[in-house]
């Protein structure tokens, strides 16, 4: 089996990971800056709630759709190139949301937000892959890129709340333009180019069957939450039938947009499922806690930024820990233990009273984003090291369709979770109108801003009544993502149990292959360490005669 080189990476490779970090910073900062901005929003643009998610969420939405996609394309034109290309449209579309004038034309420029945001993070991810070959060095540069994705994803808030304390909320996109120029300066200088060597004819209509079958399933999923069942079931099905028809054409395709065969890797396959449902409940919270706090709380966006502080610092800190310490400890004590933190984390949100609530608040965003780090960073290592590295744009598309996708439908499910929570818990207030209070229930700045309009005693009782039952839609979304990362913990348990990697005497070194015995896993988890198609040869470990010492599996 030929073994991938071990080379170690220079100074130049360190130095150009650093300008690779700048597009995941990029797109990390813009699925989370309008989580302080939403207030400043809806005064400005009046948008309507279903408008409010769409808002938030079509970027995430239009990047899941189209990673896989770019992933291939960069596979074949070149990952440095449309890097390139992505960030200076990335560029471009930040300063049209910038100064968008209604709430359609900023959910256009999302959209085309998205767009250029599906040609950065494939292409980042694949070109650490070939720059960084050794293999704990590459860990160390995914925990950097991790943390880069992380510390943006976190700071998003903070960096919004600073300046919507002092600019319109269209400033919170235009912080996208200096990273853009910066990235546009390094990357011809510092990265080198790399694709696919023999990277086949890219298909148009698998691209075209790709997007069709995503849209679709995650519209249904938002009705579905909205209470419309009826109308999401044509869009879930018409999603479901473009996504058979996908799977079939790959099947048949000599140059498939996907290789399917990637998911026959078990650890690949666990590294992408646990990755959606971290991000799920992750970019689910970082949507409604700074609405909490500072709509319930009553902090300003500065100050409510600052509170997520300490989650934001353990994020980045948590990935390079998990680097160093998969070094000593089972990566599948540290994934699992990473999503029971993160588990514990958001079921103390369940406890949330109004009069504490910060200090809750706090301490559940620090336990998820210590927890929800330390996983991201060793799942995606192992997607990335089950892979031929010319086939690595191909697979981290995949991997970060599903990071993508699983915050697209975070939030959209828990944010949907949550708003309809909030207006079955908001009931009848004295004094309030019937048309009032119906307008008050679609969200909880729609509801302060009735009650100004009130004043007087129906309107502070308006106020008390949309803060409880806020707070009390808090505690059921942090409760149903409790639950989604203990079934992520259970899985990656039993997903990523021990296999068999050396083989003795024609059959393998460790238990449960019986001597002599074919060992049923060794070829595939040699699968993606060789070239395509080279059979896995079998060597024979040292036996105890031979080194005094018992062999190892």
């Amino acid at each position: 089996m030929v073994q991938e080189t071990t080379e170690r990476a220079g100074a130049r490779a360190w130095a150009g990971l650093l300008i690779l970090t700048l597009p995941v910073l990029l797109i990390s900062i813009d699925l989370t800056v309008l989580g302080f901005a939403v207030p400043a929003l809806s005064e400005d643009l009046a948008p309507s709630s279903t408008q409010l998610l769409w808002l938030v969420d079509i970027y995430s939405f239009v990047l899941a759709g189209l990673l896989v996609t770019m992933g291939t394309l960069g596979d074949r034109i070149g990952r440095r190139k449309l890097l390139i290309v992505g960030c200076a449209g990335f560029g471009a579309a930040s300063a049209l949301a910038a100064y968008a004038p209604s709430a359609g034309t900023l959910i256009a420029a999302r959209v085309l937000l998205g767009v250029a945001g599906a040609t950065l993070m494939p292409s980042t991810l694949s070109l650490l892959r070939n720059m960084f070959r050794d293999e704990r060095q590459r860990l160390v540069a995914i925990a950097a890129w991790g943390a880069a994705f992380d510390a943006g994803a976190a700071l998003g808030p903070v960096v919004g709340g600073l300046l919507l304390e002092h600019f319109w909320w269209g400033s919170v996109f235009l912080i996208n333009l200096p990273l853009v120029l910066l990235a546009l300066i390094g990357l011809p200088l510092l990265v080198p180019e790399a694709k696919d060597p023999s990277p086949g004819r890219f298909d148009l209509l698998s691209a075209a069957l790709s997007l069709l079958a995503v849209l679709p399933v995650v519209y249904a999923v938002k009705t579905f939450a909205h209470g419309g069942q009826l109308e999401a079931l044509p869009f879930l099905a018409l999603g479901l039938a473009f996504g058979a028809v996908f799977v079939r054409r790959q099947r048949t395709l000599t140059d498939p947009l996907i290789d399917l065969s990637l998911f026959r890797i078990r650890e690949f396959s666990a590294a992408i499922v646990t990755n959606v449902l971290v991000v799920f409940v992750m970019a689910g919270s970082l949507f409604f806690l700074p609405q909490f706090l500072q709509l319930s709380a009553g902090l300003t966006p500065l100050r409510g930024g600052v509170m997520l502080l300490p989650g934001a610092a353990l994020s980045v800190a948590s990935g390079f820990f998990a680097a160093a310490a998969a070094r000593h400890t089972g990566v599948r004590q540290l994934i699992t233990a990473g999503l029971a933190l993160g588990a514990l984390g958001f079921a103390t949100l369940t406890a949330l009273p109004l009069g504490h609530g910060v200090a809750v608040v706090v301490i559940s965003f620090c336990l998820v984003s210590l927890g929800a780090s330390t996983v991201m960073t060793l799942t995606v290592s192992m997607a990335l090291d089950r892979v031929p590295a010319e086939r690595a744009g191909a697979a981290s598309a995949v991997s970060e369709t599903g990071i993508e996708l699983g915050g697209a439908l975070g939030i959209a499910v828990l944010g949907s979770v949550l708003s309809s929570a909030y207006r079955m818990g908001l009931d009848p207030v004295e004094g309030v109108p019937a048309r009032t209070l119906e307008a008050a229930r679609e969200t909880l700045g729609n509801a302060l801003a009735a009650a100004a309009r009130l004043g007087g005693a129906p309107g502070s009782a308006l106020v008390a009544e949309a803060k409880s039952a806020f707070t009390r839609g808090v505690q059921v979304t942090g409760l149903a993502g409790a639950g989604l990362l203990a079934v992520a913990a259970v899985l990656a348990w039993l997903l990523l149990r021990p296999r068999c990697r050396v083989p003795r005497d024609g059959g393998c070194a460790c238990p449960p292959c019986a001597p002599g015995a074919d060992c049923p896993s060794f070829a595939e988890s040699s699968k993606g360490r060789g070239e395509p198609g080279e059979e896995p040869q079998h060597t024979r470990s040292p036996q105890p005669s031979e080194t005094g010492t018992p062999s190892s599996a």
